[in-house]
């Protein structure tokens, strides 16, 4: 039995309140791990071309007020 066989079967097992309980856990865990991805790929520059597109767009009255 692999690592995530075993996660899934864990989970399976839970009662309803577990079950919450967990699903609130790994919701903010995984908000988190994306925070930081978001961040890394900031300061990496990894996103500085998606910013520059956008800042284009908006100089030639290209994006609408949301």
């Amino acid at each position: 039995m692999t690592k995530l066989e075993k996660i899934e079967k864990d989970v399976e097992g839970l009662d309803a309140d577990e079950l919450a309980r967990f699903r609130e856990w790994f919701a903010e865990f995984d908000a988190a791990n994306w925070d930081a991805q978001i961040e890394a790929d900031a300061l990496s520059g990894r996103l500085d071309v998606l910013g520059e597109k956008a800042l284009a767009a908006h100089r030639s009255k290209r994006t609408r007020l949301l």
